[in-house]
């Protein structure tokens, strides 16, 4: 047993009556932060508006945590939430002595995912910027902010995974008293942390130093989707079923819903082949 990480951290870094400050809050909310400096820069540097860059990230921040909240609700517990409509809106449950604070528990990066991709669809058709230039260029910055996620989730002992004898299996202490508790597991949040990471910090170097600025046009969004979502299909073998509902399944919901971004990561990296490059969307100009 000494072999193995005994993790009892509490997922609270300041408790003060009513006031709760959790490290996935922090983490999240740093993430978002960083990525959106890192995006800021890499847009603002290309010739895009410092004012539209800053509302384009707020919106895209805004509609991510709805996309997380609406997977969620929408893949994982319809059955529960189609009973309960309010409460995917509103960070409360109802319980027989009324209405108690919780917190959205239940979050889903698929959904984040489909959020965004709308969004972006909508966004780059209304101010007429093409598409994929600004998909190249936040995906640079977007694995960051999903490494962050992932260590909130660790510091939760949620999304973990199934018992392994690796030594440097978790046993999470906070979960004692229920069947998760007492027996070294994956830490599935650190596998998926290190990927986003090692992605993040290639994509930088790949944009900065390999190619200059210059990305042919859907390169680094179709590394993007076919890293995360391959990463993410293959981790969840060894992760422990989110709901009832997957036990048994041979492929469980997580790794149905990677299928699809994983065939479009391929896709734009077929099209990126072609070796076109887009610049200054800030006058809509493109250039081979």
């Amino acid at each position: 047993m000494l072999n193995y990480i005994n993790w009892n951290v509490d997922p609270f870094l300041f408790e003060k009556g009513p006031l709760r400050i959790g490290w996935y809050g922090l983490l999240l909310a740093s993430g978002f932060f960083i990525a959106y400096l890192i995006f800021q820069k890499i847009v603002v540097r290309e010739g895009f508006p410092q004012d539209k860059a800053d509302k384009f990230s707020l919106y895209t921040a805004l509609w991510t945590i709805i996309g997380l909240r609406l997977g969620h609700c929408l893949f994982y517990s319809w059955d529960y939430f189609k009973h309960h409509l309010l409460e995917i809106f509103i960070p409360f449950v109802e319980t027989a002595d009324g209405w108690r604070f919780t917190g959205f528990q239940g979050l889903a990066s698929h959904g984040a995912a489909i959020a965004v991709i709308l969004f972006v669809f909508y966004y780059t058709h209304r101010h007429k910027i093409n598409i994929l230039w600004l998909l190249d260029r936040l995906t640079i910055a977007v694995p960051l902010a999903a490494a962050f996620v992932r260590c909130g989730n660790l510091m939760n002992s949620e999304i973990i995974g199934v018992v392994t004898e690796q030594p440097w299996g978790f046993i999470f202490r906070r979960l004692e008293g229920t069947d998760e508790c007492c027996e070294p597991r994956h830490p599935t949040q650190l596998y998926e942390a290190t990927v986003y990471f090692l992605l993040f910090l290639f994509q930088l170097w790949y944009y900065f130093k390999r190619t200059k600025g210059k990305i042919y046009a859907g390169r680094t969004t179709g590394i993007f989707f076919f890293v995360v979502f391959t990463a993410r299909f293959i981790i969840e073998f060894v992760k422990k079923e989110q709901v009832d509902f997957e036990i048994g399944m041979t492929l469980n919901m997580g790794q149905w819903l990677s299928i699809p971004f994983i065939l479009i990561g391929i896709a734009c990296l077929i099209y990126s082949q072609k070796k076109k490059y887009i610049y200054n969307p800030a006058e809509n100009k493109r250039k081979k």
